[in-house]
């Protein structure tokens, strides 16, 4: 009986692992200069190299770090992102590029959901793009995605 309890545990751990929630963020740098980086609170979760969480991923920030951009992306364009599987209509994660002060348009930065919501994201080519905050009235810019384990893809100078 007892390796019957034990059989039910592991088999218990399986499942809660096959359905934990999870999120990768992916790089793609082609500016040949400056390293992508994500920043959640004061913790550099990656310096290019995809990042993937074990939960939900809320409040990080990304930038191409030039040399010019503070630590919270201070000087530069900014990626703003949660990644959450969504637990009610209208929660879930998203999604936006950031050029509110002290922020500024550095290099060409977009981003794209992938593994759900397939398509929708956004680009900011140039320092008046109409896709990016510029005060924090700008909610028509984020995009939402409303798919369990979404993952998303920034890409600097395409």
């Amino acid at each position: 009986m007892l390796s019957w309890k034990y059989f039910a545990a592991a088999l218990a751990l399986v499942v809660a692992q096959a359905n934990a929630e999870t999120h990768t963020v992916h790089f793609t740098n082609n500016c040949g200069f400056g390293t992508p980086t994500l920043i959640q609170g004061p913790n550099v979760l990656s310096t290019g190299g995809d990042f993937t969480s074990n939960g939900p991923l809320v409040s990080a920030i990304a930038y191409l770090q030039t040399g010019a951009c503070g630590f919270n992306g201070e000087g530069c364009t900014l990626v703003e992102l949660t990644l959450i599987n969504p637990t009610s209509p209208g929660s879930g994660s998203s999604a936006d590029i950031s050029l509110i002060a002290p922020h500024a348009f550095s290099v060409t930065s977009g981003f794209g959901y992938f593994n759900g919501c397939d398509g929708a994201g956004a680009d900011c080519t140039n320092a008046n793009c109409p896709t990016a905050f510029r005060n924090p009235d700008d909610t028509f810019v984020q995009v939402a995605c409303q798919s369990d384990n979404v993952n998303l893809a920034i890409t600097f100078c395409d």
